[in-house]
């Protein structure tokens, strides 16, 4: 991005040099970085509201701009304290709670996913446009889900469906599957196709309960109804 600070380039450095090494097992990631389609957003604290608006505006414009196979936008939040595994995941959905308010107010959510989190078809919505978010931070207990800031990676499912239009989903998939395997020891139990299980169980990279409830609530939908 233009214009970035110094400090700035080193936290972006330090984020990209973690995606390239052998502690991070996400494929597509790994290619989107290959292909230089990792876009980063520099921001403050992840507590806060303060950078919402403009993670918004860059989330809307990301979509327009990238329709390649593999592409991402990293929202990154150095000045963000020490976190404890749930309160990355608190604050997580505190942002996401947030941006969606924003979001709101001018585009519906996309069609193609449901915006109950706890239906199987749910898929987080901005600018008109579903995204799967990972979430990262040092205090993470998957290793590959640990980043030296914490980290939200926005992901369009546009490019998931592309990926099983063309074949490539499996192949992907499996490639990241052993991967984890081999780094963690065992298989994130979190992880289930979409339209199996809601993805949102998976955005913090937290292991949940079977009775988890997320707790997000879009706007103007008062019931939960998977």
């Amino acid at each position: 991005m233009d214009g970035l600070k110094t400090n700035d380039d080193n936290v972006i450095r330090a984020c990209l040099e973690l995606i390239q090494s052998g502690s991070f097992c996400c494929a597509g990631a790994k290619a989107a970085l290959a292909g230089q389609k990792i876009d980063c957003v520099i921001v403050h604290d992840l507590r806060y509201a303060t950078d919402d608006i403009h993670i918004v505006t860059a989330l809307q414009r990301f979509h327009s701009l990238n329709q390649a196979n593999y592409n991402s936008l990293a929202v990154i939040f150095p000045r963000t304290p020490a976190l404890s595994e749930p309160e990355f995941e608190t604050f997580l959905w505190n942002r996401l709670q947030a941006l969606h308010e924003i979001d709101h107010q001018s585009f519906a959510w996309d069609p193609n996913v449901s915006q109950d989190p706890a239906s199987p078809q749910f898929g987080f919505s901005i600018g008109g446009q579903a995204f799967f978010v990972v979430g990262m931070h040092p205090a993470a207990s998957r290793v590959s889900r640990r980043m030296p800031f914490p980290v939200l990676a926005f992901n369009s499912h546009a490019q998931f469906r592309q990926l099983r239009a063309n074949g490539n989903y499996a192949r992907v998939q499996k490639a990241t599957r052993v991967r984890d395997l081999a780094l963690q020891g065992y298989l994130n139990p979190m992880l289930a196709d979409h339209g199996v299980k809601s993805e949102a169980r998976q955005y913090s990279g937290r292991e949940h309960p079977e009775q988890w409830i997320c707790p997000f609530q879009p706007v103007g939908q008062d019931a939960r109804i998977a």
